[in-house]
């Protein structure tokens, strides 16, 4: 059996206050304590229902641009709503059967696919 427990992004060093911004008030993810050993790293943890998305630092740092997570929702116009009120921008994407879609970048600049299934 396999399950996706996370999924993990880069991050600059230093930029936690932004992801929390970003992930935190913008999205509405909760951000998880990372372990004492993990922490001392830096980067920033969260969580939304199933979904668990770690930041990492990188450096260099470099943004995912083509790699990302689909983020799958159960309402797909709340979330675009949310994200518009932020100033970030939703690029529609009609090209996967049986989904609505769109992607933007975070606050470091990776990809980020949220989608919801349409009926039938």
């Amino acid at each position: 059996m396999y399950a996706l427990h996370h999924v993990q992004l880069a991050m600059p060093a230093g930029q936690e206050d932004r992801a929390r911004a970003f992930y935190g008030d913008v999205l509405g993810l909760q951000e998880v304590a990372k372990p004492p050993e993990l922490a001392a790293r830096g980067g920033a943890w969260f969580r939304g229902g199933a979904l668990e998305v770690h930041l990492g630092v990188e450096d260099p740092f470099a943004p995912a641009r083509k790699a990302h997570p689909g983020i799958q929702v159960d309402d797909l116009d709340t979330v675009r709503a949310r994200l518009t009120a932020a100033g970030i921008e939703a690029r529609p994407d009609g090209l996967l059967p049986g989904h609505r879609r769109f992607y933007v970048d975070d606050c470091f600049g990776n990809r980020l696919e949220f989608l919801q299934p349409t009926d039938g």
